[in-house]
């Protein structure tokens, strides 16, 4: 590529940028003077999962993006399919569409076995800790999720971005640590997952503690662990989770919380599901 191309494409993420306003990504407003229009070079990097250095050589022409990298910015940056294909064009890149996943569709079995579990808080997980599915325990216990915008009905987001979700974890640091590591490990699977890279930039750009523990590359398994709960109305619940990966779609995992038998934890979830039933039938006769 050209030094003139390489100034072109400099010139050609600068203006996009100052066009996307941060409200227009989610970032939060802090009321104060903004020194340049738009985004910032390090907000479009936090938000395209680059680093801001990276991002800083690439629009100064000291850099060659990938194509991946550029299909990134063309969304973070919010580029019609003539503005995308043009910064293909300056970058010297195949404009060739990413092949787009298929849709994340639960199975109808899955969701018989999250109806059938009238005492046990269980969901269905999809790429990127994505809550796809949900019974009517986990909604009593976690949040209303059918309320919630589908782009909010994420794990991770809920714990970093949601104050009520968040003080529902009594040993919220450690738990979100260690989702921060599931998602990693996720991200390391597939890079090139746009939703993926559109949440870690969010996320980093809104959470400083996100940020810091991202930043430290450790990852886990998700396949089962325990968690300590304070319900509003349960009270205290310690909680066993298990992870079931589904074998149809490997990519989908149901996941069950349970409680030991004759403990305080198990009579708080049935206590909770005789709610939740008394609270549905109130609902109905209204």
């Amino acid at each position: 590529m050209s030094s003139e191309g390489n100034s072109e494409l400099g010139q050609f993420l600068k203006a996009r940028r100052a066009e996307v306003s941060p409200s227009a990504v989610g970032l939060p407003e802090t009321g104060a003077q903004r020194r340049v229009k738009g985004l910032r070079r390090e907000e479009v990097a936090l938000l395209a999962s680059i680093s801001p250095d990276y991002y800083t050589r690439i629009e100064q022409g000291r850099r060659q993006a990938s194509a991946p990298v550029l299909d990134t910015l063309a969304r973070v940056l919010r580029l019609n399919d003539e503005e995308r294909a043009y910064l293909f064009e300056l970058a010297g890149k195949d404009a060739a569409r990413p092949r787009r996943r298929s849709a994340r569709k639960v199975l109808p079995a899955l969701r018989r076995m999250l109806d059938e579990l009238t005492t046990s808080p269980a969901f269905v997980l999809g790429r990127g800790m994505d809550v796809l599915a949900w019974n009517r325990m986990a909604t009593v216990l976690l949040a209303d999720f059918e309320r919630l915008p589908e782009k909010q009905r994420n794990y991770v987001w809920l714990l970093f971005s949601d104050p009520v979700f968040k003080s529902l974890h009594r040993d919220w640091e450690p738990m979100a640590r260690t989702a921060v590591a599931m998602l990693r490990m996720e991200a390391g699977r597939d890079p090139h997952d746009q939703r993926m890279a559109a949440l870690v930039g969010e996320l980093s750009l809104r959470d400083e503690d996100f940020r810091r523990w991202w930043s430290d590359h450790r990852v886990t398994a998700r396949d089962r662990g325990s968690k300590v709960l304070k319900h509003p109305v349960a009270g205290e619940l310690t909680l066993d989770w298990d992870a079931l990966t589904c074998a149809a779609d490997p990519e989908q995992q149901l996941v069950v919380w349970t409680a030991e038998p004759g403990s305080p934890s198990h009579d708080g979830l049935l206590l909770l599901s005789s709610w939740a039933a008394s609270t549905d039938s109130s609902a109905a006769d209204r």
